[in-house]
């Protein structure tokens, strides 16, 4: 991850640095020294039920969910009572402990321009209509701290995003509008400017306005080239909403361990999906990936990912978000301490959405909205 203190505007001069404010906020330390963690759960109960007493305390926060796009082909539906034709409602949410989840504005392939533009908007605006009618069960977020707020309050946050690439148009413009319509997260794939050889300098220069704004990048499904340039020139961490460990599935949007490494270094997040064909068709199989991305990037860099209304098969006992519980249950009986299941479900995105927003509080004291042009920069 990039220092913050390299982010000047490209076209400050030399004689313009006497603008800059006399002071920034302080520097978030390299690691907060933690109370001592106390345990939730009675040691003498089942898996399940310590699972359960966990969950309670520390709720998943749910690195993608597909129920936007999936609502759009329903007539009716009724998300507070219970929806049958999909993964997500409130009342299995609930059932989960998911406290937080992130909705994704993915469009089908296909879909570029002005179209993609289009669909997002129109995927934003149903988002907040679904949450304005659900106002006991669910409530938008956009910060670390509303997020916690949110939950004090018995709700489940809403988190708006990640986006496609596709949903910019080639334009720093849009991606301003959309982050002040709430967007929070995108996917650094299916731009030219974000391709199989990696971020070009229209790229990087997307890259550091969603720093300036507080858009995390998620780049499950990128190029190893792209994750590494995103690694060198962010400020931020990064996030991999959908990405296992290729080292035990060889499906592309998992990582190898070499990036899994990289990752852990840079303070990202990779959130294993709970999916049978990145990570295999029995909760076991979720957990060994679990496992192996927390032995190479470390306990501080992995997450949780339901993929749930995504149009993906899911593994045995982990059907919808009810499901949660067995997952942890499953982590317990394998000796997961309570301290690193805490980090898991919803430590590690807290970390990941403060360090954001801090780093976009900095960008904005040195570096004026970038009006840069594809055109200009790639030609």
């Amino acid at each position: 991850m990039a220092d913050l203190q390299d982010d000047l505007h490209t076209a400050t001069e030399l004689g313009e640095l006497d603008d800059l404010p006399e002071s920034l906020p302080e520097p978030l330390p390299e690691s907060v020294p933690a109370e001592p963690y106390v345990p939730v759960a009675d040691p003498g109960t089942s898996p399940l039920e310590r699972a359960r007493a966990i969950l309670g305390v520390h709720p998943v926060a749910d690195g993608y969910n597909g129920l936007p796009w999936a609502l759009r082909h329903l007539p009716w539906y009724d998300l507070e009572l219970g929806e049958s034709a999909v993964d997500t409602d409130v009342p299995r949410l609930r059932e989960g402990h998911v406290g937080a989840l992130l909705w994704s504005l993915h469009l089908p392939e296909g879909l570029d321009g002005d179209r993609a533009v289009g669909a997002t908007l129109e995927q934003l605006d149903l988002v907040k209509t679904v949450v304005r009618a659900y106002p006991e069960g669910l409530r938008l977020a956009y910060t670390a701290g509303q997020i916690t707020d949110v939950r004090n309050c018995g709700r489940i946050s809403v988190l708006l995003g990640p986006a496609g690439a596709a949903a910019l148009g080639d334009s720093l413009g849009t991606l301003r509008s959309l982050h002040a319509l709430g967007l929070r997260a995108l996917t650094l794939t299916g731009a030219t400017w974000a391709s199989e050889a990696g971020l070009t300098r229209f790229g990087e220069e997307v890259l550091r306005e969603m720093n300036r704004l507080g858009v995390v990048a998620d780049l499950s499904g990128a190029s190893a080239d792209t994750v590494r340039r995103v690694f060198a020139v962010s400020k931020a961490p990064a996030l991999c909403t959908r990405s296992a460990a290729r080292a035990l599935r060889p499906h592309p949007a998992n990582l190898p361990d070499d990036l899994l490494a990289e990752l852990g270094e840079a303070k990202g997040l990779c959130m294993v999906p709970l999916t049978a064909e990145q990570t295999g068709p029995t909760v076991r199989d979720v957990a060994d990936h679990l496992d192996h991305v927390r032995r190479v990037a470390g306990a501080e860099c992995v997450g949780l990912s339901g993929t749930f209304d995504a149009g993906t098969a899911h593994p045995q006992e982990l059907g919808d978000a009810s499901c949660y519980p067995h997952l942890i249950a499953e982590l317990l009986r394998r000796g997961w301490p309570e301290s690193d299941i805490a980090l898991l479900t919803w430590g590690n995105v807290q970390r990941v959405l403060r360090s954001a927003d801090f780093t976009a509080r900095a960008a904005q004291l040195r570096r004026e909205p970038s009006t840069a042009k594809i055109a200009d920069l790639d030609g």
